[in-house]
């Protein structure tokens, strides 16, 4: 199963690099960790939202509209079955200011955000074994800071994925949080990922040495 960081295809040359992983390694399914900006695939894909997309579409999305798209099914605090892998997802990135309200109230550019109850939905679902989010949890990354989100945290203790798949950060990073292998993944002009189903082992392949 092909495994894809940020895509930013809005860009025509990173466009151009999300479609050539797509031709060259003919996936069955991908996973995708947001900022797609893509949503015609050659192959069916399983994304969700970063901070960084074309809303109309998300939202058409979030409601079950799949006019205009190809090949794309949001993970908006959903789950599906991929390959036999139980694949959930929490859209959205976290603003303080918009957390507790409810997600009607959002417009606009807002709507990129994640609410308080898309992750209460999230934290309902069952046997999840990879979890997709666009934040990082806390203890991931550093900055001379920690970038990660607690609400992120309090997924991950919910539902106790095998494994967790982070956008938004574009950098490679990985660590052992509560159980659950976490990993931030770099971006599509990077790197790309192929995750084994019946194992959930994750290889990594730079896309100029292709290892």
């Amino acid at each position: 199963m092909l495994v894809l960081g940020d895509a930013h295809a809005s860009d025509p040359d990173r466009r151009e690099t999300l479609l050539e992983h797509y031709r060259r390694l003919e996936p069955d399914a991908v996973l995708q960790v947001g900022d797609l900006e893509r949503y015609e695939l050659p192959a069916p894909t399983w994304f969700i939202a970063g901070n960084n997309e074309d809303f109309e579409t998300i939202e058409a999305l979030r409601e079950g509209k799949t006019a205009g798209t190809r090949n794309v099914h949001l993970l908006a605090s959903s789950a599906a079955t991929v390959e036999g892998v139980r694949v959930a997802g929490l859209s959205g990135n976290y603003a303080p200011t918009k957390y507790d309200l409810p997600r009607s109230e959002l417009s606009g550019q807002r709507r990129r955000h994640f609410t308080h109850e898309d992750v209460e939905r999230a934290a309902e679902l069952s046997d999840v074994d990879v979890l997709l989010v666009h934040e990082a949890p806390t203890g991931l990354l550093s900055y001379g800071y920690d970038p990660g989100c607690e609400r992120v945290d309090e997924l991950l203790e919910a539902l106790s994925p095998e494994l967790c798949l982070v956008g938004h950060h574009h950098r490679h990073r990985e660590a052992e949080l509560e159980g659950t292998r976490v990993v931030s993944l770099a971006p599509v002009w990077e790197r790309y990922y192929e995750l084994e189903p019946e194992t959930l082992a994750l290889e990594s392949h730079g896309i100029d040495a292709g290892e």
